[in-house]
């Protein structure tokens, strides 16, 4: 099966979340960062020798971040879901996440169709659901319609 790879647009902090994001999330690594050269700089409007994309892998799963300017910006119709093995690990992701957030939609605690379940908005301005599911890590794109997924 074919995978998606999620890009996520910041301002200019792609670089900061994703050493963020690979330092809280398991099995995460940094993999190639291209920076804006003079010329891609001088058309984008961006910093020479700043990060344009950076790619990555939480969890095991690819995605991509890039310094796009203020074009853009995160809303909750995308959000990570991420599957929790153990309730410390719920825990500590949920310590991090919510720290210095904008936005908590749901806060840690039992709900009626989970042990442990939270939805936050996080500094750089993702969404994030974290669910103790038992099973190991898993992250997975979340896509939200408003009655509005088609055309």
């Amino acid at each position: 099966m074919q995978k998606i790879t999620p890009f996520l647009w910041f301002d200019d902090n792609a670089e900061e979340a994703v050493n963020f994001y690979t330092s809280i999330f398991k099995n995460s690594k940094i993999g190639g960062m291209t920076r804006y050269t003079e010329t891609s700089a001088q058309a984008s409007g961006r910093p020479v020798g700043s990060v344009m994309t950076a790619s990555f892998e939480l969890a095991g799963e690819p995605l991509t971040a890039i310094n796009g300017g203020p074009v853009f910006k995160f809303t909750h119709s995308l959000s990570f879901f991420v599957q929790c093995e153990t309730e410390e690990e719920i825990d500590g992701l949920w310590e991090k996440l919510s720290e210095n957030t904008p936005k908590i939609f749901w806060p840690l605690k039992e709900y009626p169709f989970s042990k442990k379940y939270a939805w936050v908005t996080d500094k750089f301005g993702l969404s994030w659901q974290l669910n103790f599911t038992g099973s190991p890590q898993k992250i997975t794109p979340f896509l939200m319609f408003d009655g509005k997924a088609w055309g």
